[in-house]
């Protein structure tokens, strides 16, 4: 893992699409999903109204009439939109399997990123040292068609990225252009990609200064967080800052065990639900960076499992949040797969800081209003107060 990055290389890779990172967060933060999927079951019960209204359309309408699958998708995501719930959802089972392989951290594929430009066209960039480089994928490549499927501008990323992905050691041949040359067909085995979600860094101007960024909250992202943590501190680190900005959220038991790092016990989130008793979660007392100096940096792309960490690290008195308000998304979706692969994700759950203070729509207000740069520069204004700050209380 390069633990160099420069602040422009951190900003830029926050918005772009990649093979090895999560594609769908643009669509609505990621939810704060349980550690569990969940089958669905067949439900009783009769919707004469509908059936009524379905056999009206097929009769009568003027036109060309959606398969019986997109139709019955259809219906489904019309059923969830009278919940009046952002968050209760419904994914095709591509847009499925991208969730999964987010939440899990690896995933079967070739090792490239993919672009969609202004014209509609899919370029890919082949990461060194994975499968596309060595089967000579060039920057800037055009994707044409994958396994004979053509690639068209219709086509939305999330779809052909999927398609891309698939079981570890099987083919995929995908039809290339470069640079205006003749189409070329290219066969890639699928290799196991790992989803790194954390990285770390010592500051330049300051090398008893680390930065741990956390993008999203994986199975792996405790472990990655961890491991970074002790890298920093045999670096001879004794200051951190945790940057949360831009993460989504992720898995509840991800943020509980990163939260548990920083915290000597206590308290870290309330969980209540309808149909359950309240839950809660607590630290342990053998966090690697229970009592480092810590400042964190949020903004209002911290959403969901990176406000859980956040709001409990600033009610316990942990650190102070530097940056602007976070989202405001404190619910749990329990992930329900269907019989063809798709999947209902289901608000179960919300969540409440150990001051009981409520995450859903509220969001966190930092202890230090910070409003980010303009544009990406080389200055990171939120950055530059976090270090200011821990200076100021050594």
């Amino acid at each position: 893992m390069n633990n160099n990055r420069s602040t422009e290389n951190k900003i830029a890779r926050r918005g772009a699409f990649t093979l090895l990172a999560a594609v769908a967060l643009a669509a609505a933060f990621l939810s704060g999903y349980g550690t569990r999927f969940m089958q669905g079951r067949d439900q009783p019960g009769g919707f004469a109204l509908l059936s009524q209204a379905r056999g009206i359309v097929q009769e009568n309408f003027y036109g060309e009439m959606p398969g019986d699958t997109q139709f019955e998708y259809g219906m489904i995501r019309g059923m969830l939109a009278a919940l009046d719930d952002p968050y209760t959802t419904f994914s095709e089972p591509r847009e499925a399997e991208l969730d999964a392989d987010r939440l899990s951290g690896s995933f079967g594929g070739i090792g490239a990123r993919i672009s969609k430009n202004e014209d509609g066209q899919f370029i890919l960039t082949p990461l060194e040292n994975h499968a596309a480089i060595r089967a000579g994928i060039l920057a800037g490549d055009e994707l044409l068609a994958i396994d004979g499927d053509q690639v068209s501008a219709e086509r939305t990323l999330d779809e052909v990225v999927a398609q891309i992905r698939g079981e570890i050691s099987a083919r995929v041949t995908l039809t290339i252009r470069s640079d205006g040359a003749a189409p070329r067909d290219v066969t890639i085995t699928r290799a196991q990609i790992e989803l790194p979600s954390v990285s770390w860094r010592p500051l330049e101007q300051d090398a008893t200064i680390g930065v741990l960024d956390i993008e999203r909250f994986s199975d792996r992202t405790a472990g990655e967080a961890e491991a970074g943590i002790e890298a920093l501190l045999e670096a001879g680190v004794t200051r951190l800052i945790l940057d949360l900005r831009g993460n989504g959220g992720g898995l509840l038991q991800a943020s509980v065990d990163v939260a548990d790092l920083f915290l000597d016990g206590g308290m870290i989130v309330y969980q209540a639900s309808q149909d359950e008793a309240e839950e809660s979660f607590h630290a342990g007392s053998r966090g690697v960076a229970q009592h480092i100096p810590l400042a964190v940096l949020v903004d209002s792309g911290s959403a969901s499992a990176a406000e859980i960490v956040a709001s409990a690290l600033q009610d316990r008195g942990r650190a102070a949040l530097i940056g602007n308000k976070t989202f405001g998304k404190g619910s749990v979706q329990l992930i329900f797969s269907l019989a063809d692969d798709s999947s209902l994700h289901v608000t179960n759950a919300r969540w409440f800081t150990p001051d009981r203070r409520p995450l859903d729509r509220e969001g966190l207000t930092p202890d230090i209003p910070v409003e980010p740069a303009a544009q990406v520069t080389e200055n990171d204004p939120v950055l530059a107060r976090a270090v200011a700050f821990l200076n100021e209380h050594p």
